[in-house]
């Protein structure tokens, strides 16, 4: 669909934006939303994100109903586990069918030898969707793909999950962990970069004007041990996806990090730093703005409050927001610090880009 109209969501990566700013949120096709609700009606977390008619139904769900600036694929971060030979099912959460326990385990990947090639082609229908989803979606309208990072792979095979509240807890955190430096992430990333570049090559290939990697478990690493152990692993991905499509932006969102992190992200490749909700948006655009675009960050946490409660905090948000010069708003895409939790009353995703639309329209 061409309408000639530009973007606002690219415009806004490229730090090239002098408009409204773009707005769209992680996760925005999701439980809380009715239209979500009605397709798991019909199909199965799996199916939605491996049926390609189905996971452009669902990504349109949010686009249709609120009228976000981007689109993001329906799918999941972990199916290069799978195919992998980790298995996978949701129950309803992710369960793997066996955990990278010791270094031994980690002969256990990729047991048919496949090559990345072929791997990559487990995970086409991820291509099928987003061929499909651009020649629906609106030119104005940007269109992402994503991936998991290294590091968050790495704790999803070894612990299971990444939060201490789910699955073997806390002690499965703490052996991921450790995992770093036995020997277990530098094996397991001979297996997982290579995958990863070409998991992003088939997305960009297919339609994506953008590419995000989620690494949310970066702030469980503390910034040297992440310097040293994690960022090389993302500069290897990162480098190597620039050489095939230089002109592809790049979103790199971490949860959990600050500035003493960040410091040590200006030797990776990418356009758009998305950020968590735990550092205040005006700080990150005044200091960070002028290396990246900065993608955030109201508290997803506050979405779910009552409507009326949740406006203000809305507003609280945009006060300081608004008072910036243009100059420094240039490069900032609005959303949230994380995905929508799946309590989120839609009304108050509603108001927020109503508000969002109307104070950048004055």
């Amino acid at each position: 669909m061409n309408t000639n109209k530009p973007s606002l969501y690219l415009d806004a990566v490229l730090k090239k934006n002098t408009n409204r700013p773009p707005v769209w949120f992680m996760r925005q096709a999701g439980r809380y939303h009715s239209h979500y609700q009605r397709m798991k009606q019909r199909y199965t977390f799996l199916e939605l994100c491996k049926i390609p008619e189905a996971a452009t139904e669902v990504t349109f769900g949010p686009i249709n109903d609120f009228d976000f600036d981007a689109a993001i694929l329906f799918s999941d971060l972990l199916f290069p586990l799978e195919v992998l030979g980790m298995g996978l099912q949701y129950v309803p959460g992710p369960k793997l069918d066996w955990h990278i326990t010791d270094v031994a385990s980690l002969s256990k990947l990729n047991p048919e030898k496949k090559t990345t090639q072929e791997l990559v082609n487990e995970i086409s229908y991820q291509g099928k969707a987003l061929q499909m989803i651009r020649s629906k979606l609106a030119s104005e309208k940007s269109l992402l793909g994503f991936v998991g990072g290294p590091l968050t792979l790495f704790y999803y095979a070894v612990a299971g999950s990444h939060q201490s509240s789910n699955a073997n807890g806390g002690q499965g955190l703490k052996d991921a962990y450790a995992g770093l430096t036995d020997g277990r992430y530098e094996g397991f990333c001979k297996h997982i970069i290579p995958l990863l570049i070409e998991n992003m090559c088939l997305q960009a290939s297919s339609g994506a004007d953008a590419v995000a990697m989620m690494d949310t478990c970066a702030g469980e690493v503390e910034p040297a041990l992440y310097r040293e152990l994690v960022i090389p692993t993302i500069q290897e991905v990162l480098v190597q996806f620039r050489r095939r499509y230089p002109n592809t932006p790049v979103v790199f969102y971490t949860k959990g990090t600050g500035p003493s992190h960040w410091q040590h992200f200006h030797s990776l490749p990418f356009e758009c730093l998305g950020i968590d909700w735990n550092y205040p948006i005006v700080n990150a655009l005044q200091e960070f703005g002028d290396r990246w675009s900065i993608q955030g960050n109201f508290d997803p946490n506050l979405m779910i409050l009552p409507e009326a409660v949740c406006m203000k905090e809305i507003e609280k948000f945009f006060e300081p927001v608004l008072k910036l010069p243009s100059a420094q708003l240039k490069g900032w895409v609005c959303g949230l610090g994380h995905g929508v939790l799946q309590w989120t009353p839609e009304q108050n995703v509603r108001n927020f880009l109503k508000y969002q639309k109307e104070v950048f329209s004055k």
